[in-house]
């Protein structure tokens, strides 16, 4: 967090300057106010006093073009200490060399509303980006990547993100993160073909480290490393929810209902045995994955 520290530190100086700032523009505009006097020319024959006057004039004109210069320098100052205080001390002309953590949006809209929001609150070495579109930003010295809820269509643009990363970093490429994918989708990709391959190409490969659904009757809860367990409402439990039942994968949702019906009597638990029967249930929770 020291990235955070010297930002604190810059926000205090900045608005500490600032605030000088804004009092010596302030004394050069009062100042400039006392000097209005009025100029009734000269007297007939005065001729004596003209030398004088036109040093005098000449002299004014110098200081004048010297406060205008100060009054520009002083206005472009609190122009770029405003520009820091409103970034909350991160210097905009800053440039991370550094490698990069980069999160994709779904759109470019929810990417420059992060730019804007966000860039101030997190470190130098995040940068944000977009699913689609033309991509301009150089991602060469890429570590992390993050895609923040891809969907089925945005499927094949994280696919052909994936590998040119992986292709240009190798080694470098320390983790890939998916929030709350959605990328296979009946509506687009279907549950043939086309969506097992790419379940087997970019999903079967992810491990779930953090999971939660909700559920009429409780919810469904992974915390990696520890196994995916199925909570039940229980107002006597501790916390409200008991759990009913720990499991080392992901269950279908008819698996889910099933644990609920068991565990309430509703259903028997099936037999051990791998009759036809169960096959063909294995099948079915096989096929409702997709």
């Amino acid at each position: 967090m020291e990235w955070k520290q010297n930002g604190v530190m810059k926000l205090i100086q900045a608005k500490t300057e600032l605030t000088e700032v804004r009092e010596k523009l302030q004394q050069m505009g009062s100042n400039g106010d006392d000097d209005d006097d009025v100029d009734f020319g000269e007297y007939p024959g005065d001729a004596a006093s003209t030398p004088t006057t036109a040093a005098a004039d000449e002299t004014e004109a110098k200081d004048d073009d010297t406060a205008s210069e100060e009054a520009n320098r002083l206005s472009a100052r609190e122009a770029e200490l405003l520009q820091l205080v409103a970034n909350d001390g991160a210097d905009p002309s800053f440039r991370w060399t550094g490698p990069t953590l980069r999160i994709y949006f779904p759109d470019e809209g929810s990417a420059a509303l992060a730019r804007r929001d966000w860039q101030s609150q997190v470190p130098p070495c995040v940068e944000f980006a977009s699913c689609g579109g033309v991509q301009v930003s150089d991602n060469s010295g890429d570590a992390i990547i993050v895609f923040y809820c891809p969907r089925a269509s945005e499927a094949e643009f994280v696919e052909e993100i994936l590998y040119d990363i992986e292709a240009k970093r190798g080694e470098g490429l320390k983790m890939s993160v998916m929030v709350n994918p959605l990328l296979v989708d009946m509506g687009v990709t279907g549950f043939g073909m086309a969506g097992r391959r790419l379940r087997e190409r970019l999903i079967d490969g992810l491990a779930p480290a953090y999971y939660l659904r909700t559920l009429p009757w409780g919810a469904l809860t992974r915390v990696w490393p520890q196994l995916f367990t199925v909570w039940q409402e229980d107002e006597v439990a501790e916390g409200g929810y008991r759990m009913i039942k720990a499991m080392d994968r992901l269950p279908s949702n008819p698996e889910v209902e099933d644990i609920y019906d068991i565990e309430n009597g509703d259903m028997n638990a099936p037999q051990e045995g791998m009759g036809f029967l169960n096959a063909l249930g294995d099948f079915v929770n096989g096929m409702t994955k997709l």
